[in-house]
């Protein structure tokens, strides 16, 4: 997805369909100042430039919406947006929301072993510090990770957020990813959407915003319940 404003494209994220007419994605992807998203569903969009529209018309375009309490200042806290669609997309599968807390059995040693996740997303393939980002590789293409937990309820996050895996046996995530689902296992029940990273490179870790709280799941259903299953 792009955000656009009048003058144009802002930034690029990732995100999943959740219903026809419903996105998911990260509130730091939704925010002000952007009016407009435009979306892109193939798997190589990089390939198709110019003659997808990309960055400036897209499969489907749509108006974002970011959680009442996120704030860009701790945008870690509440980082959940979607995207309204101004018209249907019929997909084989969406993806699921989780039940209300359904996570917090993973902060028990039984619920953390073994746990593998599927983070999906556009973002780039290769990070380097400033000085050496010139090496990035920045191609717009979904890649497929199956991150590991290593953390539920961090201390800086509080019970909003897990740290997963980054790394090259696994994968993970990095800029563009922001807003990507991150899968429980290999089902279609979205954990949380991805939200950040702790350094330059994306390596080690990356936090996931979870989905599951009593505020998301009250806000998704609330505004956006005619749009869900």
């Amino acid at each position: 997805m792009v955000a656009q404003d009048d003058d144009g494209a802002l930034w690029r994220c990732s995100g999943t369909l959740i219903s026809p007419t419903l996105f998911l994605t990260a509130g730091h992807c939704t925010e002000s100042p952007a009016t407009h998203v435009e979306i892109w569903f193939d798997a190589d969009v990089q390939s198709g430039i110019p003659e997808n529209g990309y960055p400036d018309d897209g499969d489907v375009g749509g108006t974002p919406y970011t959680h009442p309490d996120y704030d860009p200042d701790a945008f870690y806290l509440h980082d959940l947006g979607v995207v309204v669609l101004d018209e249907p997309v019929v997909m084989d599968e969406y993806g699921v929301l989780p039940e209300l807390d359904q996570l917090d059995a993973l902060a028990t040693r039984r619920g953390k072993k073994d746990l593998t996740f599927t983070a999906v997303g556009y973002g780039l393939q290769r990070a380097f510090p400033t000085a050496a980002e010139w090496k990035e590789v920045a191609e717009r293409i979904r890649m497929v990770a199956t991150p590991k937990l290593i953390q539920i309820n961090t201390g800086f996050t509080g019970d909003g957020s897990l740290l997963l895996s980054n790394n090259a046996h696994t994968g993970g995530t990095c800029f563009g990813d922001s807003g990507g689902p991150n899968f429980i296992g290999d089902s279609l029940v979205i954990a949380g959407v991805t939200s950040f990273g702790l350094n330059s490179t994306c390596a080690g870790t990356g936090g996931v915003y979870r989905v599951d709280r009593a505020d998301d799941l009250d806000w998704l259903y609330g505004e956006f319940g005619s749009h869900l299953p």
